[in-house]
């Protein structure tokens, strides 16, 4: 529902550029007022109005000062509610509830009262509170009014400015990056995701471990039967008794969940509607650019690259005489694995289209990576000091993250694989934990072993990422088409049936297919070459970064990949036209093929003009002039034989080539 009303809200925002001023000014207001501030979800708000100011919708110097005027008004309404309650507020609910709302806002004004309210401005959650702190202290208005006014418009510039770039920049970069971006950005949303997780959980265990392990206790003496148990688990006198209450607690609600969805798995005996609606959207994000990376982070949890680590860190262990580590660093790789292997082989579930064999629910590599990563976690985090003991657990969810989101992408599993996979090393991983810190008693110097556990991760990684890309792309290629077309009937009429255009998400980027081509693609290359054409191989990374790179001339620069269904194209040829413009063709393999035994291919003509947007680099942008493209592919290819019409589903020409005499039969004669 809140994201029908960002979208709504967004759409008439464009409708309606001048009165949307007011509404920018009223998100910026609420942002600011005391308590509302902490409510309003402004910040993907203005990024939207941020896209729509990049996209020419509004005007940027308007909806700046819209904003900029809204979060004055909003603080100067903080300011007076504070000079006119004073330290009465803190009786008034919420405050006497929660009065962290107003320590963290009341402890950065006493450090610095002018600089607070700058400071303040940049920071969400105390933003809304700090105004109200200044009127509390009685600020003379003449010294709050000109660094509020300074904090506020610079606020609405820089928050505004994101979208702004984003939308400015969308033209040039979404017609042969849209997928790419996309990949990216939802990798850094579960990067986000598991840090929050991670942190905030963190956070209100630490806050509460006392309290947590004063339950536990009265429980156990409520409860002489099973509270007995829980005595043995924790021991007030212990100084490890508040982690372990931790642990126990944590244990209870992920073995729950872990049991939730096993027994969901089980019972349905296919795949969820979340998985394969995941799926569908990772399937449609296939593109070459973004293959390889995920390929390459896929990889890391491989036995190749866990294994030196987990080698290494155990001869520590032993070399050390740390014989309660070796043993519980053992016993959870070898019990996770057995455990894993037993459920995937006695779960039958089916698995993505993408996958040709192995175990499918729970994914062992991810249940793997779990345990390793997190198990040394419990073993370092323990001789760290205070909140510094978040790092490990951070580091872990970071790398399990990073994996299960480029194994979902590539399609090696489904979603409730993935997780099914971090719940049972999660689960693994706290029984041991809780059994390791039980039995602990010796601290001892943890940066060797960190050192020598991450570095050998991190080289191994880097020593087996490359290559590994190419096998897994390999296992996960996408299976091809299966649809079979009579040679005969696709030359007559069955060539509408093929796709007319790119099925990009927007209708701006769905660029027209305007070739069809049956047979080898070795005598149209050859046709093409002696015109002047030339083959541009697939664009790597390393050729990527070069756009950045302004020494490398305009005509080396290379043509950004697109995708066909998740395939990158086949065949990529270009000719320059002048020193800012070139011709290029893509042709990728049809999703059909002739019952002939032809291969049939798809392509499309472009004409591509080099920009710089931002002057920060280089970028080959489709135009729309491309029939003159495709009018002059038709002269070229006019040795062939040929036929032209216009596609139902893009209204545009559509040149169908045979590249030998043999491609089809046909009684009637062939038109140009």
């Amino acid at each position: 529902m809140l994201t029908d009303f960002f979208n709504s809200l967004v759409t008439w925002v464009g409708n309606h550029p001048v009165a949307a001023g007011f509404v920018i000014f009223l998100i910026a207001f609420c942002d600011s007022v005391i308590i509302l501030g902490a409510i309003v979800p402004a910040l993907p708000i203005l990024f939207a109005i941020g896209v729509l100011i990049g996209l020419g919708e509004i005007s940027g110097p308007y909806a700046v000062a819209c904003a900029a005027l809204g979060a004055m008004a909003g603080d100067g309404v903080s300011y007076w509610v504070g000079r006119r309650w004073g330290h009465g507020l803190r009786t008034v609910w919420p405050f006497s509830k929660y009065p962290q709302l107003l320590d963290r806002s009341e402890l950065v004004f006493r450090r610095n009262a002018i600089k607070s309210i700058l400071i303040a401005r940049y920071v969400g959650p105390i933003r809304p509170f700090v105004p109200a702190i200044a009127g509390i202290a009685h600020m003379p208005l003449r010294q709050y009014l000109p660094i509020s006014v300074a904090a506020c418009i610079s606020w609405a510039a820089l928050f505004l400015a994101p979208g702004w770039l984003f939308g400015a920049s969308y033209d040039a970069v979404a017609a042969v990056a849209d997928r790419l971006a996309l990949v990216l950005g939802a990798l850094l949303a579960v990067l986000a995701l598991a840090w929050a997780i991670v942190i905030y959980s963190y956070r209100w265990f630490d806050a509460h471990a006392n309290s947590l392990l004063a339950r536990l206790l009265a429980w156990s003496r409520a409860h002489p039967w099973l509270g007995r148990y829980a005595i043995a688990l924790v021991d007030p006198k212990r100084p490890e008794s508040a982690s372990l209450a931790i642990l126990a607690v944590c244990l209870l609600a992920i073995g729950w969940a872990c049991f939730g969805l096993l027994a969901t798995v089980i019972m349905r005996g296919e795949p969820l509607l979340i998985d394969q609606t995941v799926f569908q959207f990772m399937y449609e994000l296939r593109n070459p650019l973004a293959d390889r990376l995920m390929a390459g982070l896929a990889s890391i949890g491989d036995v190749h690259v866990l294994g030196p680590a987990v080698a290494l860190t155990l001869a520590w262990l032993i070399w050390r005489r740390r014989w309660l580590g070796a043993a519980h660093w053992l016993a959870a790789l070898a019990f996770g694995m057995a455990l894993t292997a037993l459920l995937g082989a006695v779960i039958d579930m089916p698995k993505p289209p993408t996958v040709h064999g192995g175990f499918g629910f729970p994914a062992v590599e991810i249940t793997l990576c779990t345990i390793v990563f997190g198990f040394f976690a419990v073993l370092i985090a323990r001789e760290l000091p205070g909140r510094t003991r978040v790092w490990p657990y951070l580091v872990s969810a970071v790398v399990v993250a990073v994996l299960g989101f480029a194994r979902l992408y590539l399609g090696a599993h489904w979603l409730s694989d993935i997780v099914g996979g971090m719940l049972l090393g999660v689960v693994w991983l706290l029984v041991l934990g809780i059994a390791y810190r039980r039995h602990v008693e010796r601290s001892f110097w943890m940066r060797p072993v960190a050192a020598i556990f991450y570095i050998t991760f991190a080289v191994a990684a880097l020593w087996h990422a490359p290559r590994a890309v190419d096998p897994l792309l390999a296992k996960f290629a996408p299976k091809p088409s299966t649809v079979t077309l009579s040679a005969q009937d696709w030359w007559a009429s069955d060539w509408t049936r093929l796709p007319g255009q790119l099925r990009e998400r927007d209708p701006a980027h769905r660029w027209p297919l305007d070739l069809q081509i049956a047979g080898p693609l070795g005598p149209l290359q050859a046709q093409l070459e002696a015109q002047g054409w030339r083959v541009q191989a697939q664009a790597d990374w390393m050729r990527v970064l070069n756009l950045l790179d302004d020494s490398v001339p305009q005509v080396e620069q290379p043509v950004l990949p697109a995708t066909l269904d998740t395939l990158s194209e086949s065949l990529l040829m270009r000719r320059d036209s002048d020193a800012d413009r070139v011709e290029v063709l893509r042709l990728w393999r049809a999703p059909a093929v002739l019952d002939n035994g032809a291969e049939l291919w798809l392509g499309t003509s472009q004409s591509m003009l080099y920009t710089r947007p931002f002057g920060a680099f280089g970028l080959w942008q489709p135009q729309p002039d491309a029939y003159g493209v495709h009018r002059g592919l038709r002269e070229v290819l006019d040795a062939f034989p040929s036929r032209e019409e216009v596609h139902p589903q893009s209204g545009v020409p559509t040149l169908r080539v045979r590249t030998t005499a043999g491609s089809v039969v046909v009684d009637d004669v062939d038109q140009p």
